[in-house]
């Protein structure tokens, strides 16, 4: 099932179930309840409930949000990394650089066609990609430099083979979901609580009134759904791509 449908589908019924509870509650009770008995402390609750739920809503959403954009920055260090290694690989002799520049090509070819798609299923990085970067750092690494320039290229190149190490670990790290299960326990409960105290407020089956309970019953439905699209880097519908990958090695003709 799509992304998309399973919004759409959440959303309705959301909305269908906040309706039905209020008509149904009215249609049972058969009593027209008078709004202007609402305790006041139970306005008071219900804003104060409503704040803190607003609260937790939007840490949750900057704390996928902020884990979105360090699984980009990752991803785009790893991919400027590479390039670089076969860039600066210019300086070596015609063999040993068609080498180094042949396992950069097969390592982000690997990333791009299949490692990307057993991340965004398993959560996790595979050990053939983690070999085929060791294969580029053992062949420079175990080289002693011939040459002057060759002596002064070793080290960056070694330090932008780390580094596109260190990236793609953080990418590991990274992939599959992020929230923790107390913290979407807490959502989920505090939008059942939230929600419910709308009938607290003794609300009416006016038009207005159920209008106005519906749309607030699908922006927190909304919000669920955007934070659980989040929490998952690289496997949703907004999902990080491989388009850094596919910008800075042109050559190799891979789509993200």
């Amino acid at each position: 099932m799509s992304e998309w449908v399973a919004l759409i589908i959440a959303l309705a019924a959301a909305c269908a179930v906040v309706l039905a509870v209020v008509v149904l509650r009215r249609r049972g009770t058969g009593v027209v309840e008078n709004t202007d008995e609402t305790p006041d402390v139970i306005e008071y609750i219900t804003m104060m409930i409503g704040v803190v739920y607003a609260i937790v809503l939007g840490l949750a959403i900057a704390g996928v949000w902020e884990a979105r954009g360090a699984a980009q920055d990752d991803l785009f260090r790893e991919a400027q990394s590479l390039r670089e290694v076969s860039d600066r690989a210019v300086v070596y002799p015609v063999e040993f650089r068609d080498q180094v520049r042949a396992d950069v090509d097969a390592y982000v070819t690997y990333v791009v066609t299949v490692e990307w798609d057993y991340m965004g299923k398993n959560g996790e990085i595979t050990d053939k990609g983690t070999e085929l970067l060791d294969k580029i750092q053992n062949e420079v690494v175990s080289r002693a430099p011939a040459s002057d320039l060759e002596a002064q290229a070793y080290q960056p190149i070694t330090d932008r083979i780390s580094q596109a190490s260190d990236s793609r670990n953080q990418r590991g790290q990274n992939a599959g979901p992020t929230m923790p299960g107390v913290v979407w326990f807490g959502l989920i409960g505090g939008a059942v609580v939230t929600i419910g105290m709308l009938f607290a407020l003794q609300i009416q089956r006016t038009p207005r009134e159920l209008i106005l309970a519906a749309c607030f019953s699908v922006l927190i439905a909304f919000l669920l759904f955007m934070i659980w699209d989040f929490d998952d880097p690289f496997a949703r519908s907004v999902s990080v791509t491989t388009q850094p990958f596919t910008d800075l090695f042109p050559s190799l003709n891979l789509k993200s």
